[in-house]
């Protein structure tokens, strides 16, 4: 795909405008504080997928421990965007950004002690190979956290549905274990590709590589991300976020 036809590089001025330095409430408010607080502890932080660096940047300056964090992004516009905020902003020491695929990391074996995938995985080509590169840089001990769109929710056809002629509100489940790439107008003129995939696609590749499942967190939307919905009560109910936390605990394995 060339730079005129790849949407995160076309789209890369909106993101920034859009979901980054607090434009978001969601991002703002409970998706950057998660990922951060699971982080912590973590002396070498690899983050997937970084975009425009908002993750990158609340890890390197809000943890205590992190020694060095690392950015991975392949589009060149959003790089680009991530180390402008860092020169206007004039820090040193922050984190450092590499353009590369998460389905090749250019990275030895075990380099680091956490790596992150937020709301990325979604958008890879190649889950697999994604999630295997991802444990084979971790460090046995270390974690991997892996943030989605909640599969069962948040998928292809699936959401909240105002039924005016019988009165009720209800969330509809798409068709949960269909596997398909749909493109999505998420505002007029910008449209991304999203993935939709079972939780087994993710689980599964990960634990077959000597890691375990050491926490899932499904958190209730922020309320003020919910300002003016319909039914309140319904939607502060359904999750829009899953978390899932693994650990390295042997040498990764080939296969499953």
């Amino acid at each position: 795909m060339s730079p005129a036809e790849d949407p995160w590089e076309r789209h890369a001025e909106w993101w920034r405008d859009t979901f980054t330095n607090g434009a978001d409430l969601e991002y703002e408010l409970q998706i950057l504080p998660l990922a951060a607080s699971h982080l912590e502890g973590a002396r070498r932080v690899l983050d997937l997928g970084s975009g425009e660096g908002h993750l990158t940047r609340r890890v390197a300056r809000s943890s205590q421990s992190a020694e060095i964090v690392v950015g991975l992004e392949p589009s060149s516009a959003q790089l680009a965007n991530a180390v402008a905020e860092e020169f206007t902003a004039a820090r040193a020491g922050g984190p450092r950004y590499v353009r590369a695929i998460g389905e090749r990391l250019p990275f030895r074996d075990e380099s680091f002690d956490a790596v992150v995938c937020c709301l990325v995985i979604e958008h890879a080509s190649d889950p697999d190979a994604l999630l295997a590169e991802a444990v084979r840089v971790l460090t046995v001990g270390g974690r991997f956290l892996l943030l989605v769109n909640h599969p069962m929710f948040q998928g292809t056809g699936s959401g909240f549905v105002d039924d005016q002629t019988l009165g009720e509100h209800y969330w509809r489940v798409g068709p949960y274990l269909r596997e398909e790439v749909v493109w999505e107008e998420v505002d007029p003129g910008v449209r991304l590709p999203f993935a939709h995939r079972p939780l087994s696609r993710y689980v599964n590749p990960v634990t077959a590589r000597g890691c375990v499942l050491t926490r899932l967190e499904e958190p209730e939307p922020p309320l003020a991300f919910l300002d003016g919905s319909v039914d309140l009560e319904l939607e502060s109910a359904i999750p829009r976020l899953l978390l899932l936390r693994f650990e390295r605990v042997e040498a990764a394995r080939m296969g499953g």
